[in-house]
């Protein structure tokens, strides 16, 4: 895979490829080890040639050196690092596991993805995000990410203890688990406006992103020929389980592929 650094990371995908899986908002933890065992499942048997994760692979990321401590985090590495040993695995940060770094995905063989990137395969372009950045709609989340993707923040939270930076972690996760539990709150989705700038800048005709959790297929009402694809979140031990990977194929076909029975 080649990548020219522009405004955009663009990749070229080797004329090699069949196939490439796309998957996002897994949110992986060791309380919700049904999750784990179907993503660990997947990564072991997928016969795509590269496995892309759009962001929110962990439920929280509070630093590199937590692997050491956390066994879970070892088993999740050792996935990684066996998947990426016979396909491509890349990985983009996403609005909960935005700390990863590159000692992580070194180690685990997996590819860093900046986010947006270009993805050029099977003749066409596609522009992949997390998504969260697109949520022009709360601003009182964009206030919260321009915050902490600043280099200072970054450097100041990751020199406190470990067990400063859990603690710290755990009250953020139970204000959001309280703010998702309103019956009032309303979730921004991915704005147009800023999908189909993206998409014109990145001269590309697809936006596949994740975060909002609402798997869909849009076309932008302000031009028709471009679309927003969503990813399917992961929730093994739901009421109503999730567990998708979109596969986009050479040729252009593109399908989605439910894990659960």
């Amino acid at each position: 895979m080649t990548a020219t650094v522009l405004p955009f990371q663009v990749l070229d995908a080797p004329e090699t490829w069949r196939s490439i899986d796309f998957i996002s908002d897994l949110h992986l933890q060791e309380q919700e080890i049904a999750t784990f065992e179907v993503w660990q499942s997947y990564m072991q048997n997928t016969t795509a040639d590269a496995v892309f994760i759009l962001g929110d692979l962990f439920e929280v990321w509070i630093g590199d050196d937590a692997v050491q401590h956390h066994p879970f985090l070892q088993k999740c590495a050792l996935v990684l690092k066996s998947c990426a040993s016979k396909r491509q695995v890349a990985f983009m940060r996403g609005n909960r596991d935005f700390l990863m770094g590159l000692a992580f995905l070194h180690e685990c063989h997996v590819k860093d993805l900046q986010d947006p990137t270009v993805l050029s395969f099977s003749s066409q372009r596609w522009l992949l995000s997390h998504g969260d950045a697109g949520c022009l709609g709360d601003t009182d989340y964009q206030v919260f990410r321009n915050m902490v993707r600043q280099a200072a923040w970054q450097k100041d939270f990751l020199s406190k203890p470990l067990s400063e930076r859990e603690r710290i972690a755990t009250q953020m996760r139970a204000q959001s688990k309280l703010h998702q539990k309103n019956p009032s709150a309303i979730y921004a989705d991915v704005a147009d406006e800023w999908s189909l700038q993206l998409l014109q800048e990145a001269n590309a005709t697809s936006l596949l992103h994740g975060h909002t959790h609402r798997p869909a297929l849009h076309h932008l009402r302000q031009n028709q020929l471009l679309q927003r694809c969503v990813l399917s979140d992961w929730d093994a031990g739901a009421e109503k389980p999730r567990a998708e990977v979109l596969r986009w194929h050479l040729g252009g076909q593109v399908e989605r592929i439910n894990l659960l029975p």
